[in-house]
């Protein structure tokens, strides 16, 4: 390869480099270490769980399946801008909604504004950083400054009384997070033998159902579908929580507890882990690409910084997420974890980085193996309710 390292030709390979770069430029191949430690990482979780866990394929498989490609600074999968403000770069993610419905208030207009890039493109020129960052998250749109974040190891806190070490073979996993990370995390633990139960309110179900299907299959197939409302059926959901050996969130913590659902609030249960997801520290929404650009993983353009790969924070917590529930079922459980995808996106932003090359072919995404079909939303409420009722009665 003429001294090009064979990380850059792994990361090209993978069609992670064919994600990079501005969309009329050559592929960037400057972040290959990070799909180097992200298989180190795939490597020790799988020998772990027993499974083969194949990195650049999580890396990369959305892109794949729903054939998208660079975009420079459009994500790729169009959701999220890169902004230059008044004192450098910042990101801001429109992927509801009422994130676009939002925007006049955020850039103080009465008009109607049919196309909100323009808009937030002037407005965020005449504002720092953090004034971007902080009047978006008065009005929940997701937004990040480059770099605001700092690598963190997951923040782990005793919850319960620890057990025994355990494999994750036959551990019941109720799964209550959404789009991508968590799901992924979930996935990974049925694949390695769990039987994970994924709850979704009818009200508000995972965004990812209604979007490709073959990517929620991806993420999903391996799990039972339980559909309960959280306000008005909240005990049964409390009860499936308390026999729960894991339990992955990730939505703020006042949405939960408020309902009396938080880990403070469910009956205390030898050796279980309580994972939770979030894209910053709980208090702010975001998604993958713009925690990625807060944890300063992004691929640079003669110009200014690009976006790395797709959504990349959100499999690369996936995957650390997982990590950290191995470890601790070898310990025994009994602690809440809490993960920071922007803390991860900047964990994986600190490894060295390289000349980009071009001289490498960068074909896109393989497409995953096809995954089983996921449950249809409710599918399985009545076998979630015996497997309830079989576990209370079995702690009597």
């Amino acid at each position: 390869m003429g001294g090009v390292s064979s990380a850059a030709s792994t990361w090209g390979s993978s069609g992670l480099a064919y994600l990079t770069g501005l969309p009329d430029g050559p592929p960037d191949f400057s972040r290959a270490n990070v799909l180097s430690q992200a298989q180190r990482v795939a490597a020790a979780v799988g020998e772990r769980l027993g499974v083969a866990i194949d990195a650049a394929g999580l890396l990369a498989g959305r892109a794949a399946l729903l054939g998208l490609t660079r975009g420079g600074r459009v994500s790729a999968g169009g959701a999220t801008r890169l902004l230059v403000a008044a004192d450098g770069w910042c990101a801001i993610t429109l992927s509801r909604p009422d994130d676009a419905a939002a925007v006049p208030a955020l850039v103080q207009t009465d008009d109607a504004v049919p196309d909100p890039w323009p808009a937030l493109r002037r407005w965020a020129a005449t504002h720092p950083r953090s004034a971007v960052v902080e009047r978006a998250n008065l009005l929940d749109i997701p937004a990040a400054a480059l770099g605001e974040a700092a690598a963190a190891a997951p923040r782990i806190r005793p919850r319960g009384a620890r057990g025994p070490a355990r494999d994750v073979g036959g551990l019941l996993v109720a799964d209550l997070s959404s789009m991508w990370a968590g799901p992924l995390c979930g996935q990974l633990l049925a694949l390695a033998g769990a039987t994970v139960v994924k709850v979704e309110s009818p009200r508000r179900p995972d965004g990812t159902r209604g979007g490709n299907q073959a990517f929620f299959d991806w993420m999903n197939g391996e799990k039972h579908s339980y559909c309960v409302d959280f306000d008005d059926h909240a005990g049964a959901l409390r009860a499936l929580l308390t026999v729960a050996d894991i339990v992955i969130e990730g939505s703020r913590p006042a949405a939960l507890t408020r309902r009396r659902l938080g880990p403070d609030d469910i009956e205390p249960r030898e050796g279980r882990i309580w994972l939770r997801i979030n894209a910053y520290d709980g208090t702010r929404p975001g998604f993958g690409d713009d925690a990625a650009m807060a944890g300063g993983l992004v691929g640079v353009a003669a110009d200014g910084p690009v976006f790395c790969a797709d959504a990349i924070a959100d499999p690369l917590t996936g995957l650390e997420a997982t990590r950290v529930v191995a470890d601790s079922l070898g310990r025994g459980g009994g602690e809440l974890i809490e993960v920071s995808m922007a803390a991860v996106a900047a964990g994986y932003a600190v490894l060295p980085t390289q000349a980009s090359v071009s001289n490498l072919p960068a074909p896109p995404p393989r497409v995953p193996p096809a995954a089983r079909p996921a449950a249809p939303l409710g599918a399985d409420n009545e076998a979630v309710h015996r497997m309830v009722a079989e576990r209370s009665c079995g702690r009597c």
